[in-house]
C-alpha cells in the first residue's frame, strides 16, 4: 500500500511559485526524476510563511532513495525559497476504517 510523505518547512511560498515561474526547466526535471522512481502524486501548498509539501509514493523507502538521489535540485529549490532549516519528511499510512472518499 502506498503512502504520503508530508514535508512542512518555513519559507516563503510566493517564491515557490516565481521560481517555478522563472525556472520550470528545474522543477520540471525534479518531477521528472521523481515519476520515473515511482512518485504518484505530488502537490506544493503553502500559508503565510510556510511551505507543505505532499507526495504519494509506493512505500517509504522509493520515496528515501528518490532524496537521495535528486538532493542537490531540491536543495537549491529549498535555499531559494528561503528555506533555513533540513527539511524532515513525515511517512504516513493509509488507514482502513471504511470511510473514505474520492
Amino acid at each position: 500500500m502506498s503512502v504520503l510523505m508530508t514535508m512542512r518547512v518555513t519559507g516563503d511560498p510566493t517564491a515557490i511559485e516565481k521560481l517555478a515561474a522563472d525556472n520550470g526547466a528545474l522543477f520540471q526535471g525534479v518531477l521528472a526524476d521523481a515519476t520515473g522512481r515511482g512518485l504518484i502524486s505530488h502537490h506544493f501548498y503553502g500559508s503565510g510563511t510556510e511551505v507543505l509539501v505532499v507526495d504519494e509514493w509506493p512505500d517509504e523507502a522509493t520515496c528515501q532513495a528518490f532524496f537521495e538521489h535528486s538532493g542537490p535540485q531540491i536543495q537549491q529549490i529549498m535555499e531559494q525559497a528561503g528555506v533555513t532549516a533540513e527539511p524532515q519528511p513525515e511517512f504516513w499510512r493509509h488507514l482502513e476504517v471504511g470511510d473514505d472518499v474520492g
